[in-house]
Parts: structure tokens; C-alpha cells; sequence
């Protein structure tokens, strides 16, 4: 049995008792409560704070991957986004021709090594070709396609379709969003220009969250109510939001944060090849990203995904919106985990697998555990079990 003693541990709510956890056979036993065992480890760590791995819901490539040009490296990205804390995430797809998207769902059936220590893949999130081109981002023009029942049949997350971003204007996305909902894919709207009413039209087929709210989506308009409008307003859509600062500005993550209230935002990173690495040019679907030390962008300045961490986005939603720790940290984790229905991922509860992230007192992940098993330790962290 492993125990781990800590400066406090959020599940992710703060727990007001002893701060410990006791992990058994991958899981947690319990919280709170001294347990006694033949075979006891113990790790304290009274520096740092435990919280549940995070969550990633639209992550477009790491580590120098783009999954859209190789989905075949998902899993050994994914034995590295635990170093930002990661324990599950939905690798993206973005437009491309349907071949890419078949090949994908190919590559997650076949499954991860045997081997394989890293985060878990639930599925992909596919975020196009059905979007308006009006509202392109830096998404390929020349792969938009209108939303299609034949094209879809075999999208469900048997088959590794976890999450689809479309336009619900477009014709024939309405049909697709039933579809999809039927088959329990989570349906996002996104690079859009939909008006409310076929917004509202759209949630009674099924749709229930918006991505990456506020960007390649029609402008918040104060006399007519459209996508925006209706995302921040309606209590059964989720949002997602990157919080880099960049992407929004302070004040509207502030905004989204009062409107849509606690549980009900998602924080993605939308990060691209780049994250994890330094400044240079870097590819995203087949175009050319210039990336800095703080954004990723085309040619023309589109922006073009992101190179922002969880903790970074963890640290300035809090910052920007001076929420409650726990608030900020629920966005990544047990919302979007609950926005899957992944009942083994995003909390930290009694009977679960021991998934975690140690962080320092400056919000730096000293140590990622997956089902009772460090699966990175940082160079300068000081994490060291002793046997009693």
C-alpha cells in the first residue's frame, strides 16, 4: 500500500481532513484516515499540493507531433503530457481529408503498446471538415466539407470518436448532431456563425458544449443574440476557454467565468507541435506555424492553436477571474472528465484510480501518478517513498 502525506489535497475540492491519501492496488483506498498495512510506503511530501490529473480535451499535437499529420505518435505523446500533469486526453484532429480521420481511428483500435506508461487515450476529438468557412481559423479551406450521415456511420467511441467540433448552421448538421448523440459522442459547436435560433435548434438534437468560446465564432453582438449570446447564457452547454491571455483577453475570461459559473468551463490548452519545445516553425495540418516564446501563428498572424501548459492555464484562470483554487481546478478536470462520462477520471474519490499531480508552491507539476504508479518524477523535485 502507498501513502502520501501532503500540504493539502483537493479532489477537487479541498479536503478539510488529515491530508493523506492511502492508495492500494491502483487506487484510492481512502482520504483523510490513517490505514494501516503489512507493506507500507510513504511518501511525504508536505511542499506540495495533490490534485487529480488533468484532462485534456483539445490538444492538436506536443512534444514536435502534429496528430492530424501523425496520429500514429499518440502514445508517445502521451508518455510525455504527463509531464505537465495530463493523465487523459483527447488527441485532435483537425481538418483534413476523411482518409486522416479513418487512419486515425485505425491507429486507436489497435491499441497502445503494451508497454505504454503514459496518459490515456479515450478517443479523439475531431474538430472539422464541417465548419463554416467564414470562420476558418487556420483550419485548410480546400477540406471543408457539409456535414454528411454516410460520412459519420461509423463515429462512435467504440470506434475512437470521442468529440466532434461543426459548424450547427451548416446543412445537414443538425441530422449529424443527432447522429452523434445517439452514439454518445460529446458534439461541440465551433468555427461557426450561427445565429441563436439554429444554436437552440442544434441543443434539442443533442449539442451541448461550444469550443474554444469567443474564437472563429461569430463577435458578441449587444442588439442581436447569436452563437455567443447563446453559449454563455444557456445553462446546458458547456464552454471551452484557453486561458493564455492571448487567446482572450483578462477581462472576458472574467466574463465567461461570471456567466457560465462553476462546472460549467472546460480549459483546453488547443496547443500544437510546438508545446513542450522551444521557438521555431512547426507544422499544424500541413501549414506552416510560426511560434515564439508566447503564441503560435500562421503567416498572416492567425492564430494557430497554442504552446500553453495546463499550469499555466490553471494559474491565470484563477488570476483572471480570482475564483477559488478548486473552482479553476475543476475546469480541468472533473468537468471535462464528466463531459465524457469518464467515470475513472478527473477526481479524486475513494474506489478510483490513483491518478494525480503533485504541484510546488509556484503551481510546477513535481510529479504525475497514473493507477498508484509514478509515471514521472521532475529532475528537481523531491518525491522519495519510504518503506515502513
Amino acid at each position: 500500500m502507498i501513502q502520501i502525506r501532503a500540504h493539502s489535497i483537493y479532489t477537487p475540492q479541498p479536503v478539510a481532513a488529515t491530508q493523506l491519501i492511502n492508495i492500494k492496488h491502483g487506487r484510492v483506498l481512502s482520504i483523510g484516515e490513517p490505514a494501516q498495512s503489512d507493506s507500507l510506503t510513504i511518501y511525504d511530501l508536505p511542499a506540495y499540493r495533490l490534485v487529480p490529473g488533468f484532462v485534456e480535451l483539445q490538444i492538436n499535437g506536443a512534444f514536435g507531433v502534429d496528430f492530424t499529420n501523425d496520429p500514429g505518435q499518440i502514445w508517445r505523446v502521451g508518455q510525455r503530457l504527463v509531464e505537465l500533469g495530463i493523465t487523459t486526453f483527447l488527441p485532435t484532429i483537425i481538418t483534413s481529408p476523411l482518409d486522416s480521420i479513418n487512419n486515425a481511428m485505425q491507429i486507436w483500435q489497435t491499441g497502445a503498446p503494451k508497454d505504454y506508461r503514459g496518459a490515456a487515450v479515450p478517443g479523439f476529438h475531431i474538430e472539422g471538415p464541417y465548419l463554416n468557412p467564414q470562420k476558418k481559423g487556420a483550419h485548410r479551406l480546400e477540406f471543408f466539407r457539409k456535414p454528411s450521415l454516410a460520412e459519420i456511420s461509423e463515429w462512435s467511441p467504440s470506434n475512437g470518436i470521442r468529440m466532434v467540433t461543426l459548424a450547427p448552421e451548416l446543412p445537414g448538421a443538425r441530422e449529424v448532431i443527432s447522429q452523434l448523440n445517439r452514439c454518445a459522442v460529446l458534439v461541440s459547436a465551433g468555427h461557426s456563425n450561427a445565429t441563436a435560433e439554429q444554436l437552440r435548434e442544434a441543443i434539442e438534437a443533442g449539442l451541448s458544449a461550444g469550443t474554444h468560446i469567443f474564437n472563429a465564432m461569430g463577435a458578441l453582438e449587444h442588439r442581436i443574440a447569436g452563437l455567443v449570446s447563446v453559449l454563455l447564457t444557456e445553462d446546458r452547454l458547456k464552454v471551452g476557454l484557453i486561458a493564455d491571455g492571448i487567446h482572450l483577453a483578462p477581462e472576458v475570461v472574467k466574463i465567461v467565468q461570471r456567466c457560465k459559473g462553476a462546472g460549467n468551463i472546460f480549459l483546453v490548452s488547443d496547443a500544437m507541435a510546438a508545446l513542450g519545445l522551444s521557438p521555431g516553425e512547426y507544422q499544424l495540418a500541413g501549414r506552416e506555424v510560426n511560434v515564439n516564446e508566447t503564441s503560435a501563428r500562421l503567416e498572416d498572424g492567425t492564430l494557430a492553436g497554442s504552446i500553453l501548459t495546463p499550469t499555466e492555464s490553471l494559474r491565470n484562470f484563477a488570476a483572471f477571474t480570482q475564483c477559488p483554487f478548486e473552482e479553476a481546478l475543476a475546469c480541468w478536470t472533473s468537468t471535462p472528465a464528466g463531459m465524457l462520462h469518464l467515470e475513472d477520471a478527473g477526481r479524486l474519490t475513494t474506489g478510483l484510480p490513483a491518478d494525480l499531480v503533485a504541484l510546488d508552491d509556484r503551481g510546477r507539476v513535481a510529479g504525475t501518478m497514473i493507477a498508484g504508479d509514478w509515471v514521472f518524477i521532475a529532475p528537481w523535485a523531491n518525491i522519495e517513498g519510504k518503506r515502513v
